[in-house]
């Protein structure tokens, strides 16, 4: 049976159960809550993430206002952050070390695998994949319910972190051994209601969550596309998609083996990751030892940098599809962007130990993963190049969605480009740790990544609730995101290369190299106008969640295309029914047809049947002499 006998058949059940069953409506909670419709928990991703992004956002401008103004009390917010975090985080409004590294900790934690991925992989994923390929639902829906409810459990785990005895975990977002095997070893020390523990045991039902839904996109991208749609006629978005998943897959497990011997070694004496001889405090530990600090950090960064790509590749596909519709032309080079992104998920894995360059590892393992780290490079820059090239020509419309897909070009270049330097373990050597870590990661995924983001909601807003957001407000929030992510960002490469520490609790003031002046001021001077440029940047996303939740129910109303866009999502109704197409889709022509030449509108629908006129070859024009 093919997919779209499938559909048919899937539809017919449907509506024959719909109406000898008109009076068993599912309920509210079985409907928004505990639903297994696609879209409903593309939604539910969605909304969990943003909260999750702001929250995590709010923790690390916290962290900005200590580095900024260290040992200060922090104004009106001061004196009640002890009532919900413990008296012994800010006592009289002052940030202690402690409080300070639990933020750093879970500020990378919460923005990543908490907000970035769920909102560019689930939620995105789970709403517009099924729709761009014209199924009805993923393949397997309760598995698909699971891993949002998988998400939820792990991050109501961890937000519990933070109200333990101790406090949220303190060892770094990447939480290297042996410093996370002993973090929280105390007096009260509780094996398993502890911040690492916590933070353990989290970080499994995150994983499981991806991995349940990698492998439902896996099968549903496979199994379930409409009639005509040959891989070559998917869109780009959904390339992404698959690719993306494909990494979850396969660089998620090492890492949940990791955290349960990690676990292990905290909870039940074993030495996994713990080495012979380790004293802490002055005191010979006792453990059986034997362990390698470096296996843990071998077993993270195999799924950290393709992590990194899963946060990018969703925000390339969506950038794909606005750039084509805005510029009302094809993509350029549609084959080489399918290419390049299968490179990059094949050349991800071997690149992890770039990570790794002050481990002192050999100079023949140093020269392989310095040359893949270049190579990387090459399809990254195929896309980027491709996504210029495309607008070229074109005749843009400067929408919000447009505004933040092509601010999200020039960005990701920037994080791109720095990044080059790195990938040399001579150069790393010295800015390795620093805030030009900090500064070209983030160009990557807060301008770069949650652009693509923002771009993408903007887009598809319409698509689940038949109404548009506000133009207007969407520009008022689009500009000082804009300005503020360069003005935070930007100086931290100064900083970087003046030598500054990313986890330098003072900020650096007592620092010989922080106090070097560059463009007027040193690099602890800097700190203020960033801090300042986050705190107005958090202000800035206040017309975003308004404009959001107003245009639910009082934004424009629109059609079920209002962006004239080809691909198939566009061809169901707005918002979509269970089931998502009236008629079951057929596709008969590739994605991007934009601005076919002898048409009367400049966009064609992929389930347009091929005219004659369009198989006929035009014929070349007889050469005319000039005499």
């Amino acid at each position: 049976m093919d997919a779209s006998t499938s559909l048919e058949t899937h539809s017919q059940d449907r509506h024959q159960h719909e109406g000898d069953h008109e009076h068993h409506e599912l309920g509210w909670w079985r409907k928004y809550i505990f639903s297994t419709d696609h879209k409903v928990i593309g939604i539910q991703y969605g909304l969990c993430g943003l909260v999750f992004l702001f929250f995590g956002f709010s923790l690390m401008m916290l962290m900005r206002w200590q580095l900024a103004y260290p040992g200060q009390a922090l104004p009106v917010l001061g004196k009640w952050l002890p009532y919900f975090f413990g008296a012994n985080t800010m006592p009289d409004g002052k940030m202690t070390p402690e409080f300070y590294n639990s933020l750093g900790a879970m500020h990378g934690t919460i923005m990543i695998f908490l907000g970035v991925v769920p909102v560019a992989f689930e939620a995105f994923g789970n709403f517009v994949v099924p729709l761009q390929i014209g199924a009805p639902d993923m393949t397997f829906p309760k598995v698909n319910a699971a891993s949002f409810w998988a998400f939820g459990v792990g991050g109501v785990i961890m937000l519990t972190s933070f109200f333990v005895p101790g406090g949220a975990a303190k060892s770094g977002w990447t939480s290297y051994v042996p410093l996370a095997a002993i973090a929280d070893k105390g007096e009260a020390y509780h094996p398993i209601f502890n911040g690492q523990s916590l933070w353990l045991i989290g970080f499994i039902f995150l994983i499981t969550s991806s991995l349940l839904g990698a492998v439902n996109f896996i099968t549903t991208i496979i199994q379930l596309r409409a009639k005509g749609l040959t891989w070559m006629r998917l869109p780009f978005f959904v390339w992404a998609q698959f690719v993306t998943a494909f990494l979850l897959l396969l660089a998620f497990p090492p890492l949940e083996a990791a955290i349960v011997m990690q676990i292990m070694d905290r909870t039940a004496a074993t030495s996994f990751f713990l080495p012979t001889g380790l004293v802490v405090n002055g005191a010979a530990v006792h453990i059986s030892g034997g362990g390698s600090p470096l296996l843990w950090q071998h077993l993270f960064w195999f799924l950290g940098h393709p992590e990194v790509y899963v946060l990018i590749l969703p925000a390339f596909g969506i950038v794909a599809e606005i750039l084509a519709n805005n510029s009302r032309k094809p993509l350029w080079g549609y084959k080489s962007l399918v290419f390049s992104v299968l490179v990059i998920g094949f050349l991800s894995f071997v690149v992890w130990a770039h990570h790794m360059w002050l481990t002192g590892m050999g100079s023949t393992v140093s020269a392989f993963f310095q040359t893949t780290t270049l190579l990387i490079s090459i399809p990254s820059v195929i896309i980027l190049s491709a996504f210029f090239i495309s607008l070229w020509g074109g005749s843009i419309r400067f929408n919000v969605p447009m505004l933040f897909a092509t601010a999200f070009l020039p960005m990701f270049g920037i994080g791109g480009l720095t990044g080059i330097p790195l990938a040399f373990n001579s150069a790393d050597l010295y800015l390795h740790d620093t805030y030009y870590i900090i500064a070209h990661f983030h160009y990557i995924v807060a301008p770069g990544t949650i652009f693509g983001l923002f771009a993408g909601i903007y887009y598809w807003y319409p698509k689940a609730t038949g109404r548009i957001m506000n133009e207007f407000w969407g520009k008022v929030h689009f500009w000082p995101s804009l300005i503020c992510m360069n003005v935070i960002f930007l100086p931290m490469f100064l900083q970087g290369m003046l030598g500054m520490h990313r986890r330098w609790y003072d900020g650096g003031q007592g620092w010989t190299v922080s106090g070097e002046h560059i463009w007027g001021l040193t690099g602890f001077q800097w700190n203020s106008p960033i801090s300042w440029a986050a705190w107005i940047m958090g202000l800035a996303q206040i017309p975003f969640i308004i404009n959001f939740f107003w245009s639910i129910r009082h934004g424009k109303k629109v059609n079920d295309n209002p962006w004239e866009a080809t691909t198939l999502e566009w061809t169901a109704p707005s918002p979509p029914p269970h089931g998502n197409f009236v008629i079951t889709p057929i596709a008969y022509r590739g994605p991007y047809e934009y601005s076919l030449p002898g048409r009367e509108r400049d966009f064609t629908m992929q389930n347009e049947p091929v005219e004659a006129t369009e198989r006929t070859r035009r014929k070349t024009p007889e050469p005319v002499l000039v005499g």
